[in-house]
């Protein structure tokens, strides 16, 4: 964006705009979260197996996300910058949302129309492909999304927009994970997860495409955008640009390890939670290698599990969207860092009380805890890093910055997940079961080292 372009605050309205799309990314993003789980296992896919499935969302934001960012800055197109992808993210993992709860029919199908014998975990496969299509997708949309802010909002403004982005994200998460349960309490329909990933699909799409509508794009200069794309091809490779992003201030550098670690912490409740709930406080066994009658005699419990799990995300990211402006407006009076301080020690007390209970009640009142948590992690880092930011670089920026949000999914998609596959305990003489509550507390030390890293960054006001 050129200096002499003086961006105009924007109203409550226009902020409300802008998150839409948001609204609807996370809607869609929500609902993997929650029924990814129960979907896959009934598949075949063990605790370590399931962590290998949501590699899916690291792997695709570490390379997807710097990528598309950095070409979101030198795009030319009639849609702008940042439309294209936000347009062609949400349209895509649209289609994958539809296909991935159906994967059992659509092997069937391939059956069918071929006449081979496919192999037992045809279908899982499958299912697998749409995770990771799901996950690529979402990031294709929201590092250009997230690069929006310095685009088009004031400097002065940038806590705030990103508060509204949290609340899109709480609310959008609170409307996924409760209309199921929400419909069985009032009038006594189980929402099938077919109609669930199809209303996930729907909000995506018609989201992304309202504020797409009516949001202007300010930085689509074609002058400007040939300079910046003149300069990164001079500057050559992605490790040149990685050498870029630290150089920009040492205080980018304590940002991104706060945003490993509280990543780490964070994943470990998002990946694992629906388990807990099923296997953990409804005592569902392992269902993974049991017989399909002995998955019939569990599958109330583990409805139940499920519906519990989708209740307990529901109050977490509606106390999201409850905090999500106080805590702009408050991070704007007393600094970014010290709300977000107390907000991580507010979710570590959530989880450490999640780690010793196991009564329904009390999970719920501490994942309402831990949404105040959420709602500072959805803001806040990227309020912080957006001081550091180049003007005309902002997707790289935000692209480069999702590999501290990405990376740590891999760890805990892969130790986290294998440390709880060893962690099983015999349930009668018939059945085993896993120790899922394990990965609070593995988040519990993370989020206070994250919380310790804050502390010590410098911010620019």
């Amino acid at each position: 964006m050129e200096d002499n372009i003086v961006l105009k605050k924007f109203t409550t309205m226009q902020f409300l705009n802008f998150a839409l799309g948001f609204f609807g990314l996370q809607f869609a993003w929500q609902m993997r979260i929650i029924l990814s789980g129960p979907v896959t296992e009934n598949l075949g896919a063990s605790p370590f197996l399931y962590g290998l499935i949501w590699l899916a969302g690291p792997f695709t934001g570490m390379v997807v996300q710097p990528i598309v960012g950095a070409l979101s800055d030198k795009t030319l197109s009639p849609l702008g910058r940042r439309r294209p992808y936000l347009l062609g993210g949400a349209l895509l993992a649209s289609l994958a949302l539809w296909i991935f709860p159906n994967s059992e029919t659509v092997t069937e199908f391939l059956h069918n129309f071929t006449g081979v014998n496919l192999p037992p975990l045809t279908a899982l496969f499958i299912a697998a492909i749409m995770i990771w299509i799901i996950d690529a997708c979402v990031n294709v949309a929201q590092g250009p999304y997230r690069a929006l802010v310095p685009d088009v909002v004031p400097e002065e403004q940038y806590s705030i927009a990103n508060s509204y982005i949290s609340l899109a994200i709480g609310l959008g998460s609170v409307v996924a994970a409760g209309t199921a349960p929400f419909l069985k309490w009032a009038v006594g329909y189980q929402m099938s997860i077919v109609a669930q990933f199809v209303m996930a699909a729907l909000a995506f799409t018609l989201g992304m495409i309202w504020t797409c509508i009516t949001i202007k794009e300010y930085s689509s200069k074609k002058e400007m955008i040939k300079d910046v794309a003149t300069a990164e091809i001079k500057e050559g490779s992605f490790w040149n640009s990685l050498k870029n992003f630290f150089a920009l201030s040492p205080e980018v550098g304590k940002i991104c390890a706060m945003q490993f670690f509280t990543w780490i912490g964070t994943m470990c409740m998002m990946i694992f939670f629906t388990q807990y709930a099923v296997h953990t406080i409804y005592c569902v066994p392992d269902l993974t290698t049991v017989s399909d009658y002995t998955k019939e005699l569990y599958i109330q419990a583990t409805l139940n599990g499920t519906n519990f799990s989708s209740v307990c995300f529901a109050i977490f990211n509606l106390v999201c969207f409850l905090v999500a402006i106080p805590i702009g407006v408050l991070s704007a009076k007393y600094t970014n860092k010290r709300v977000h301080i107390i907000s991580l020690i507010t979710m570590v007390l959530a989880y450490i009380g999640m780690f010793f209970t196991k009564q329904p009640k009390a999970v719920a009142a501490l994942m309402g805890l831990a949404g105040i948590g959420w709602a500072s992690i959805c803001a806040l880092p990227f309020a912080m890093l957006s001081q550091f930011i180049k003007k005309g670089t902002e997707g790289a920026v935000m692209g480069i910055f999702n590999i501290f949000i990405a990376g740590p999914q891999v760890f805990v998609c892969t130790l986290v997940a294998w440390f709880i596959s060893q962690c099983s305990y015999a349930m009668g003489s018939d059945y085993i079961n896993y120790h899922w509550e394990y990965a609070f507390l593995i988040g519990a030390v993370s989020l206070t080292i994250a919380a310790v890293i804050t502390n010590t960054v410098k911010e620019k006001f």
